[in-house]
């Protein structure tokens, strides 16, 4: 592959298309809100927009004091209608930004600038290196790569919202294409009505997301993005790397419908719908594409000689038309038609939309789908068709080898602490033993592998069980059917959270055993269905995970186990519990260390017994205080040796959204992983770095540690400050997600940050624009590392980080990161946040404190990096968030407001509901837009 120049030339107009397709969308949307709200309406949004623009940027501070007043003097009805205006705003700038983006990749594409990030840049890296096709291919050949779609409470977006942006994408995209000022006004009318339909479609949903809604949210990327785009992308890679083979390593994986921990309204029904709907998914899709290729492949026998298989599958297909009897490929595709016809009828119990014949002779599995397919493959090239396989042909067949009958391998996960108390019933009462969960983690584990080295099952005929093992039975129960069903990738993993010792491990193969999904006995022939994958999530267990494992493999039998079922080993990290638990640089170092050390006990596994393969899943959320940032540079900041070709990772909240709702974006993200893989894997180095690089780093994090667990856990008052200063409490009233913000039993003071989930923890300061989990603690870390200024050491300690930032993947993407969260906070808009704590002293003595971190993070940043400005090295998304933030603004300052309105009404004994409701929805319509203006804020 030729190497090309990668930086591209400087363009001073490239930005131009972006600002005018924003000023053509803010034009429409104006236009919209006067024919819809009457032109006094479009005034008073156009003078905050006006004020808001001057107050950001300090041009006027009687401006300023105008902008508030004005606010402040809204009615509620009002409110809502701006908070509605500049929400749809910010959602309008996300579309013509994310057509930039693809704009200008394009451009870089015909340019011949490798771009990081992208296929064309890893392979030519990887060709500059020495590194061969056929290595890229063997390395591919035992790769796994999946990004795992959750749903948690940070997804504020309506199905309805994103059907309507992405006709809104898709008509900004056709812009360019058009050439004449008659087609151009009938794209902008066709504009104005999807505009119109935002306008007047609900943002929020009036009654609580169910897990069903989560799903179907969900799935509607799959006809948008993923069903088209993954075939594309192995096609582009078979094409960089032609001759080779290329297996389907890359696969989507979902948690929704699967996710049990802390959420009740998940059960084995909402197991077995998501399940049936991924399957409706997919086989429509191919039941669309085999209709289609009917219709394609016209060709006659009599002008083209077919193969003697081609023939066959021909005569097999019960169509009798005589029309079509010259015509072996469609008689053929009419016949495989019918067959997935009556597979979607068995499997998912609807109907295909069109029948030619009537259903028939279901496929018993997608490999007979792929078998015919492949049929006509041969036969085309027999006859010198070739150029009809790829059009549609080649991305079908793909599709079917990444996505089966049952689209995306779905997760169970439930903490640990639920299959205890399980086993503890089934133990009570086969008489076994009755006070299970008070042995010892010793006793324990001898209990547990007697039982899974015995060949009878616990339960007990008859007996009634507790709802809660019978539910959680249930669950495992439903994943043994749903093997048989949809195939052996429908299920794979049992995910356990809060794993803390060995026996949470064994609980989980017991459960299995009940159901069948363990068969044979422990130490002689035993063998799982699932992968029993753990999940460390606080600082403490990620310390202790290499311990467990380690142990957990010296167990009688369990390599054997693990060996026989399939050889992999699945260990969840999980970035959200153990930022919130010690910080955002304690959690990101405690991260790393596990990974090394999991790594090495890996390594010495095979070495001695020809262990297992590890797979490291990463419990990414959206911000960089759950793991977020780019997944580009978060994937080569790995320690050596921890991808090695296989990684999964959660793709959560808004970021699916952003991510996933453009079908080119999408596939853009999903080569970033796959480019990113290939790098981490093929030209990582296989030595860690150098031992003072991770002394500095343990100083740091011990530190660190000790100034983050001091504000949020030690300082008196800081929880209440939490409740107060954040729109926490609103965030648990909105109707986001099926899952409760709290974990059962949170108390006060501490023990409700302790309690709270770290989503809308995370979510909560976001809002506030303090960002604070994604920054506090470092600052101080950095400082006290540092010693005094001017003392002998000092210099040199600076020396070394700045080394460390310039020379260690993992330090410079953590400031990277860090960077990003801090020119996306904004403490002067957060101050308005402390006038809602009603202890005044309590607001100003905890803001100061945070004040003086933050101010200590960025002097930190500062001295590393060089850099005393924010995002100097990243000045697209500088331009970006100095676009954005006039019009995010007022939906700080409106929420304020309005929380400030709606807890003074909660404390009347007497108000009116319609009151109450109207500020309350404001509220909530600010969340909304301020997540989708900061675009990462869950």
């Amino acid at each position: 592959m030729k190497r090309t120049e990668r930086t591209p030339a400087p363009d001073a107009d490239k930005d131009l298309p972006l600002r005018d397709d924003i000023r053509l969308l803010g034009r429409l949307l104006g236009d919209v809100i006067r024919d819809q709200e009457g032109r006094q309406a479009f005034e008073l949004v156009e003078r905050i927009r006006q004020l808001s623009v001057a107050w950001r940027r300090g041009q006027d501070a009687a401006a300023g004091r105008q902008f508030d007043r004005l606010l402040k003097g809204l009615s509620a009805d009002q409110a809502v209608m701006v908070i509605r205006a500049f929400s749809y705003f910010s959602h309008l700038a996300n579309i013509a930004e994310d057509r930039h983006h693809v704009r200008r990749r394009e451009h870089h594409d015909r340019a011949g600038h490798l771009h990081p990030g992208s296929l064309a840049f890893s392979l030519d890296a990887l060709h500059g290196a020495g590194v061969r096709p056929a290595d890229i291919s063997a390395l591919l050949e035992r790769a796994h790569i999946s990004p795992v779609l959750t749903a948690h409470p940070t997804e504020v977006q309506r199905k309805s919202i994103l059907d309507a942006e992405r006709a809104v994408a898709q008509l900004i995209h056709q812009r360019e294409f058009l050439n004449t000022e008659r087609d151009r006004k009938a794209n902008e009318d066709l504009l104005r009505a999807r505009i119109t339909q935002l306008w007047q479609t609900r943002m929020l949903r009036y009654s609580k997301l169910t897990v069903a809604d989560e799903i179907e949210n969900a799935l509607s990327y799959y006809p948008a993005t993923f069903l088209s785009e993954i075939p594309r992308l192995y096609g582009e890679l078979e094409a960089a790397l032609p001759g080779q083979a290329l297996p389907s390593f890359l696969r989507m994986g979902h948690w929704i419908g699967g996710d049990r921990d802390g959420n009740p309204n998940v059960t084995a029904t909402t197991l077995r719908h998501a399940l049936k709907r991924q399957a409706e998914v997919a086989l429509r899709h191919y039941l669309t594409e085999l209709h289609e290729l009917g219709a394609e492949l016209s060709i006659s026998a009599r002008l083209a000689r077919i193969t003697p298989e081609m023939q066959q599958l021909a005569a097999r297909s019960p169509d009798r038309n005589e029309h079509r009897q010259d015509e072996p490929y469609r008689r053929a595709l009419t016949g495989m038609y019918a067959r997935m016809a009556a597979t979607l009828h068995a499997l998912t119990g609807t109907e295909a939309l069109r029948h030619a014949v009537a259903p028939q002779d279901a496929y018993t599995g997608p490999d007979e789908l792929l078998a015919d397919l492949r049929v006509i493959e041969a036969s085309l090239r027999h006859h010198h068709a070739d150029a009809l396989i790829a059009p549609r042909l080649t991305p079908l067949m793909r599709a079917v080898g990444v996505f089966g009958f049952h689209l995306a391998t779905l997760d169970l996960r439930q903490s640990s602490d639920q299959h205890e108390s399980v086993v503890a019933e089934l133990l009570a009462v086969a008489r076994v033993e009755s006070a299970y969960s008070e042995l010892d983690e010793v006793a324990k584990r001898s209990l547990l592998l007697r039982l899974l080295s015995e060949a009878r099952p616990l339960r007990v005929v008859g007996h009634q069980y507790s709802e809660r093992s019978e539910g959680e039975l249930a669950v495992f129960e439903a994943a043994q059917e749903a093997l048989q069903r949809y195939g052996r990738q429908a299920i794979r993993h049992a995910i356990i959270s809060h794993t803390e010792s060995v026996s949470d491990l064994l609980e989980v193969l017991l459960l299995c055993k009940e159901v069948g999904l363990l068969h044979g006995q422990l130490g002689r022939d035993a063998r799982c269905e699932l992968i029993v994958s753990p999940l460390f999530e606080t600082i403490g267990d990620l310390r202790e995970a290499p311990t467990i494992m380690r142990e957990f493999y010296a167990l009688p039998g369990v390599p054997e186990l693990v060996m026989a079922s399939g050889g992999e080993q699945d260990i969840m990290l999980g970035y959200s519990d153990s930022n919130k638990d010690g910080g955002v640089f304690t959690s990101n170092w405690s991260l790393y260390r596990a990974e090394i050390a999991l790594v090495e006990l890996f390594d010495a596994l095979r070495a001695h017994h020809g262990g297992p393969t590890l797979r490291l899943f990463h419990g990414r959320g959206g911000t960089v205080g759950r793991g977020g940032g780019p997944s580009y540079q978060a994937i080569l900041a790995q320690p050596p040796g921890t991808v090695n070709g296989q990684i999964r990772l959660t793709e959560q909240g808004e970021v699916i959204a952003s991510k996933y709702a453009n079908a080119e974006i999408g596939r853009r993200n999903l080569e970033t992983l796959v480019a990113a893989t290939l790098e981490a894997s093929l030209l990582h180095p296989t030595q860690d770095a150098p031992k003072t690089f991770l002394e500095a780093a343990q100083q740091l994090s011990d530190a660190s540690f000790t100034a983050y667990r001091g504000l949020v856990y030690e300082t008196d008052g800081f929880a209440d400050y939490f409740f107060a200063a954040t729109p926490i409490r609103e965030i648990a009233e909105l109707n986001i997600g099926s899952r409760p913000a709290k974990r059962p039993g949170s108390g006060g003071g501490p023990k409700a940050i302790e309690g709270l989930r770290a989503i809308p923890w995370g979510f909560s300061w976001g809002q506030a624009r303090v960002a604070l989990p994604g920054w506090c603690g470092f600052g101080s870390g950095v400082m006290a590392y540092l010693g005094e200024a001017g003392s002998a050491g000092h210099a040199k300690r600076l020396a070394l980080l700045r080394r460390m930032h310039r020379q260690w993947p993992f330090f410079r993407t953590l400031l990277s990161n860090l960077d990003m969260v801090l020119a996306k906070s904004d403490l002067e808009l957060a101050a308005r946040y402390v006038e809602l704590v009603e202890d005044k002293k309590l607001g100003r003595r905890i803001f100061t404190a945070i004040r003086g971190e933050f101010a200590r993070t960025e002097e930190a940043l500062s001295l590393i990096t060089g850099d005393n400005k924010r995002l100097a090295t990243n000045p697209s998304l500088a331009r970006s968030i100095a676009h954005r933030f006039p019009y995010i603004d007022p939906l700080n300052h409106l929420q304020v407001e309005l929380m400030r309105r709606y807890r003074a009404l909660s404390a009347q004994s007497q108000v009116d509901p319609e009151v109450m409701e109207r500020v309350q929805r404001g509220i909530h319509l600010s969340i909304n837009g301020i997540a989708a203006g900061l675009r990462n804020t869950g």
